[in-house]
């Protein structure tokens, strides 16, 4: 994946975190979510006190892609750590997120840029955060 790219989502991931609604965990989480036409939707956090209706930013990155339209993705970064912390976390997505993507994307194609900074990052496929994955193609 071209260097510039990694950049781009990474800087807009780190944005999106800035709108995260994390009143409860106060861990703030954005995510930048590469579409195969190059565009890029971007999602944060949304907790809720109820708990369980609280929203990944993977997610919501994701759902405002589909609902625009677009069902094919090629990678996202995600951008995360406690709200006013000095630095950030590396932050995975969770089980649910990683599903919801496999529903959407080739697993050994798909990248997952996880960040602390634009210089400071991790990159992996969304098969080795996911191995032995149920998707679509298992229900054909």
């Amino acid at each position: 994946m071209n260097e510039d790219i990694i950049i781009q989502l990474i800087g807009e991931a780190i944005q999106a975190r800035e709108n995260s609604y994390a009143p409860y965990s106060g861990y703030c989480v954005g995510a930048a979510l590469l579409c195969s036409d190059g565009g890029i939707i971007t999602g944060c956090n949304v907790e809720n006190a109820s708990y369980g209706a609280t929203n990944c930013a993977e997610r919501t990155a994701v759902f405002k892609a589909v609902s625009e339209g677009r069902k094919s993705f090629t990678a996202i970064a995600i951008a995360g750590g406690k709200e006013g912390a000095a630095e950030l976390d590396y932050a995975y997505p969770c089980g649910v997120c990683r599903q919801v993507l496999r529903e959407f994307c080739e697993p050994s194609a798909f990248i997952v840029i996880v960040c602390r900074s634009s210089t400071d990052y991790k990159i992996m496929t969304l098969e080795e955060l996911l191995p032995c994955s149920f998707g679509p193609d298992n229900l054909k």
